[in-house]
Order: C-alpha cells, then sequence, then structure tokens
C-alpha cells in the first residue's frame, strides 16, 4: 500500500566524531536539538538524532513535504505527529519511532494507526535479570507473568518478557497513550507468537493486528496496527479522518507485514540530501 514505511538503521558501527556529530545535529531545526543534546551518553544521543533524521527523511519522502516546512510537535502524552497536516496526500498520515540497543526505526502508516517497539534481548550481566523483571510485575497479568517465569531458561524467560513488553508499548504508543495506560489491563495472547491478539479488561479486541521481527544480534522489533476511532482523546483529535468504511479499514489493516528496509547511517544521510537538494 502507497504510504506504507517501515525503516530500520543499526548505529552499532557508527562512530561520529565530535564534528560530525555536531555537524548532521545542525541539520536539525533548532527547536528539535535540545532533544538530542539532553541526553549525556554519547549512545543515547546518537539514537536521538538518528530517530529524528528517520523521522524528517519519512515524512519528506512520504508526503513530499520540504525539510523547511516540517513541524513534528509531540502530545501531552508524548507522541509524535505531524503538525502541518492541510492538503495532506494521506489524510491519516501518523508514525511511530522506536530505539534500543543497536536499532532506531521509523513506522507508518496511511489509515490505520501504527505503533511500533524495538527492544534488545540480551541478557543483563551480574546475574541481575530476575531482580530487573521483578520491577515490572504490576504491568503484567497473571496469564502474562506465569507465562514469563515458566518460559525455561534464564534467556528464555528474558526474550518472553521483552515479547510481552513490545507488544504492550507497540500498542500505546498506536493509540497516543502515555505512561498513565494501565498495562496490566492489556492481555496478549498468541499461537507460536503469530496470530496475536490483545484483550482490554477481558474484552478481545477484533480490529488490531500484530508481528513480531528478529532483528540480528538478539534484537526484535514489534509493530501493530489499529482503527483510528480507538486513539486516546488527544491524540484522535491530530487525525483527519477517524470514520471509516469497514471494508477500506479492513483492507488496510489486513495487509500483510513485508519487514524493514535496513539503511546505514550513511544510506540516511544520503537519502537527506538528495531529497533535500531536490
Amino acid at each position: 500500500m502507497e504510504g506504507v514505511r517501515r525503516w530500520l538503521v543499526n548505529i552499532s558501527t557508527w562512530h561520529p566524531s565530535e564534528h560530525q556529530f555536531q555537524s548532521l545535529l545542525s541539520l536539525l531545526p533548532s527547536q528539535q536539538r535540545p532533544e538530542v543534546t539532553k541526553f549525556v551518553k554519547l549512545e543515547d544521543r546518537k539514537r536521538a538524532l538518528v530517530s529524528r533524521l528517520l523521522q524528517y527523511c519519512l515524512i519528506n519522502d512520504v508526503l513530499g513535504i520540504p525539510f523547511d516546512v516540517i513541524c513534528i510537535l509531540r502530545t501531552t502524552e508524548g507522541k509524535p505527529y505531524l503538525k502541518n497536516r492541510e492538503n495532506l496526500l494521506y489524510a491519516n498520515f501518523n508514525f511511530s519511532v522506536s530505539h534500543h540497543g543497536d536499532y532506531v526505526g521509523v513506522a507508518c502508516e496511511p489509515i490505520c494507526l501504527v505503533g511500533f517497539d524495538i527492544v534488545s534481548t540480551t541478557k543483563l550481566e551480574n546475574g541481575e535479570t530476575l531482580q530487573f523483571l521483578e520491577n515490572f510485575v504490576p504491568y503484567f497479568t497473571t496469564f502474562e507473568w506465569d507465562n514469563i517465569v515458566h518460559a525455561g531458561s534464564i534467556d528464555k524467560v528474558l526474550t518472553e518478557f521483552y515479547r510481552y513488553w513490545s507488544l504492550k508499548e507497540s500498542y500505546v504508543k498506536a493509540i497516543g497513550a502515555g505512561l498513565g495506560f494501565g498495562l496490566n489491563r492489556l492481555e496478549f495472547h498468541h499461537h507460536n507468537w503469530a496470530d496475536i491478539y490483545v484483550c482490554i479488561d477481558g474484552t478481545k479486541l477484533e480490529n488490531w493486528r500484530f508481528w513480531f521481527f528478529y532483528l540480528e544480534n538478539k534484537h526484535l522489533a514489534c509493530v501493530a496496527k489499529g482503527h483510528p476511532k480507538e486513539a486516546t482523546g488527544n491524540y484522535q483529535v491530530l487525525l483527519t479522518t477517524v470514520g471509516f468504511d469497514e471494508k477500506g479499514y479492513q483492507n488496510a489493516v489486513e495487509l500483510p507485514e513485508r519487514g524493514f528496509i535496513s539503511l546505514t547511517v550513511d544510506q540516511l544521510l544520503m537519502r537527506w540530501y538528495q531529497l533535500n537538494h531536490v
């Protein structure tokens, strides 16, 4: 479908000098730069910078909006959105970003809500895995937590945890909810991690689809797609079209996921310069 994108950038081999980093940072609008420089660790700043470059490239590529016109804001819950929505090529264009470990990525949709999450499932050092997981007990249902702790080895337990966690994150990101959303209200079911569905407060949602993608070096990505009418209030008012005929929506949500296009940082920058100088 036109207007659908799935992009991933592996930053693990990108080691910019301070001069190179500052040069790339200067490509962003001035109001976006503090969102990068607020991070102390270089790895976090690298992820934040690449994430923002991805968003601008994506919007320019899909919608043809010039870089100097694009205005990306966030809702009070932290959901990024495109402010300038007049006469959009795809009226319901929305996108979701994520970064963790080696990867930074973005996903967008022209009709469905989209939520996207990346996680690194690498085992924690010094036997801290179980202690780390105990902090998250309140965010899972009894059913989910039982599946996590009985998954097998420590590696399998951690992977199971991250699968459930990324599903919850993807759904919450898609609807535009913030940290205040009760994640323990969500309960995910699956058949060997396919045919995934979610129940909220015990009621199955029929309008949602979820997919996993397994990346290199023990990373995984999750994509959620759902109906625009289920966006939270603050986010729903930003969408141009909430009501779709059932056939139109089903055609969009049932499209198979074809996976991500992988880009290096250099390829991303090449896209930036090419699109910015057309």
